[in-house]
């Protein structure tokens, strides 16, 4: 005798709370809790490193220093713990999925596609500032190698990279990682890509200079990081792309890096009207911006043309 499946209504709670599909929580309430225990984590590190300083005396702290390099190193190792330790619990108890299933396999596309992402911003960035200059928008005004000894510019390049390196890890990670991956599960890839994206412009709304034109800037730019984790089904050639926008974006250009000074390889001055340049936020907040994203997702398609079906997200 055959067993009927059971077709037994579910409750007025199950309903809101969990998957139709799955016996999971809805992507929904998936990212919100994430996002709870992020910021709850971030408030308890926080409080805990501003106890360690009153303890050693060495309050009042200049706020200010927080959007320099050291205050910006340990903002990234903060969220480096914050944003990997939320990520971690809720792929394992929300989830019920491993974390390398985020795009995070290990194979001999890795460094192929972390390099490519570099790359493909180099050329980005370069492009940005090849028209500014061309343009006269862009003034040269001196280069770190004529006025600096050999050992400290190369500590300071190391130091940056490092500093990058982190930054490209901590946000691909949430953003095309989790955010992305946790609405595509529930609203489909198109909202997924969208509504991260756009989370990812309002986030950084809290750097120096932000407005609603870097905002939109740097929802394309997402758009464009998860173009790439589209084409590859892997993270590794978001987080290169990331790693290499703000590296050479900051440190080899000379441009802001989303309104945050950086050290600088090539010293410039930006004269140009600031709907175009950015301004003091960077060519994130520019017209200028668009026409080297679409360039730079040419590069992304061509890179990834042959990469076999398999590799691709389901």
């Amino acid at each position: 005798m055959v067993q009927k499946e059971s077709t037994a209504p579910r409750s007025f709670l199950g309903n809101i709370f969990i998957s139709p599909s799955e016996p999971r929580l809805r992507a929904g309430w998936r990212f919100l809790l994430q996002a709870a225990m992020q910021i709850g984590l971030t408030i308890a590190l926080s409080v805990a490193g501003f106890g360690l300083l009153i303890v050693l005396g060495r309050l009042p702290v200049d706020l200010t220093g927080l959007n320099s390099m050291p205050g910006l190193a340990a903002g990234e190792v903060v969220e480096l713990i914050t944003v990997l330790a939320s990520v971690l619990i809720a792929r394992r108890f929300l989830d019920r999925r491993s974390f390398v299933s985020l795009g995070f396999r290990l194979g001999p596309r890795l460094w192929g596609d972390i390099g490519a992402g570099i790359g493909i911003t180099f050329a980005m960035m370069g492009l940005i500032f090849v028209a500014e200059w061309a343009l006269g928008w862009l003034t040269l005004t001196g280069f770190a190698w004529g006025s600096e000894p050999a050992g400290s510019l190369t500590l300071n390049l190391l130091i940056w990279l490092i500093v990058f390196v982190v930054v490209g890890w901590n946000e691909e990670l949430m953003s095309r990682g989790y955010h992305l991956q946790t609405i595509a599960s529930g609203m489909g890839l198109f909202w997924g890509l969208m509504i991260s994206s756009a989370i990812f412009g309002v986030l950084h709304l809290a750097n120096p200079n932000a407005t609603w034109r870097s905002a939109a800037g740097i929802l394309f730019a997402g758009l464009l990081l998860g173009y790439a984790y589209v084409r590859t089904g892997q993270l590794w050639l978001s987080i290169g792309l990331h790693i290499g926008w703000n590296f050479f974006e900051g440190v080899v250009f000379g441009f802001p890096v989303s309104g945050l000074p950086t050290y600088q390889l090539i010293k410039t001055t930006i004269a140009g009207p600031i709907e175009w340049t950015g301004g003091a936020f960077g060519p994130e907040a520019g017209l200028i911006v668009l026409p080297a994203i679409f360039a730079a997702v040419g590069l992304v398609y061509l890179y990834t043309a042959a990469r076999a079906a398999h590799d691709l997200p389901h």
